[in-house]
């Protein structure tokens, strides 16, 4: 904690209206309004979590932080995630394959079941990686940031609803290397503020913090889509499908969904689980 004191107070600015952290916060106070607001966020909130469901979850944060990792690996040196980069006191990735491991066994990877918009979230991050680095701040921000304040929540819920003992199956949730994430996260913004940007850069990296909530409700949409298909129809629909699940049943499939996902009260189970941890992930933070 005091290493934490001591680098904020070199680094403290007085923090206006005009700082890039407060720009984020002000563009997304809409996002961050209608994710936090949404029935499925509650019902997570009062502990209504299964051991699918958070497998799920998993599978879908893996993919995502493998992506937004590796590209801020990649881009280290880039002006504008240099300040931004702490891979010791943030990185999730190799957290979420001890929790993979941990649920699925050595063989977890082929086992992964994400939806489209996961992949399609993934994708932009790896976009912008070789296109725009700079647009990895807002995406950086709107994860970790969120991961130390409402994750820690959502973290406190999984462990009381699945009665997961001594922090297995947690990884996730736990910044061993951030003694206090309240002052981490003074020191986080510092940094940001710090970034020097022109207008026209500035302007996009507030439109892609937007765009970075919207992925995540976009997966939310997306599994909400799924869930409202009467369960008669199911059989019937599942080789015509025009609407957005076309593409996410094949990109499943490609990847070889399991055999329990063929039955389908226990995929909305878990469908919806997901829906309701990633709004919540999204939902919770307090920037």
């Amino acid at each position: 904690m005091e290493a934490d004191k001591q680098s904020l107070q070199a680094e403290k600015t007085h923090i206006t209206d005009c700082d890039l952290s407060e720009q984020i916060k002000a563009a997304t106070r809409e996002s961050h309004v209608l994710a936090e607001n949404t029935q499925l966020m509650l019902a997570y909130q009062r502990g209504q979590v299964t051991l699918p469901q958070y497998k799920l979850l998993l599978c879908s944060l893996y993919k995502i932080y493998e992506a937004l990792e590796e590209e801020l690996d990649r881009n280290c040196s880039h002006d504008a995630v240099a300040p931004i980069y702490f891979p010791q006191e943030l990185s999730r990735l190799d957290s979420i394959r001890k929790d993979l491991e941990h649920f699925y066994g050595q063989n977890w990877r082929e086992q992964l079941v994400v939806p489209a918009a996961t992949l399609r979230y993934a994708q932009r991050l790896r976009e912008i990686g070789q296109k725009n680095p700079e647009y990895l701040v807002s995406h950086a921000y709107t994860r970790y940031l969120g991961d130390l304040s409402g994750g820690q929540v959502l973290g406190r819920i999984t462990q009381k609803s699945l009665g997961l003992k001594d922090g297995v199956g947690l990884a996730f949730f736990s910044f061993p290397a951030v003694s206090s994430p309240n002052l981490f996260k003074q020191l986080y913004r510092s940094r940001m503020n710090s970034i020097e940007l022109t207008p026209e850069q500035r302007e996009a990296v507030l439109q892609e913090a937007i765009r970075a909530f919207n992925f995540n409700i976009q997966v939310f949409d997306g599994l909400q889509a799924m869930l409202s298909i009467p369960e008669t129809n199911e059989l019937r629909q599942r080789h015509k499908f025009t609407c957005p699940i076309t593409s996410e049943a094949k990109l499943t499939q490609s990847r070889g969904l399991p055999p329990f996902l063929s039955s389908s009260p226990q995929l909305i189970r878990m469908l919806l689980g997901v829906c309701v941890a990633l709004t919540v992930g999204m939902g919770i933070y307090a920037f």
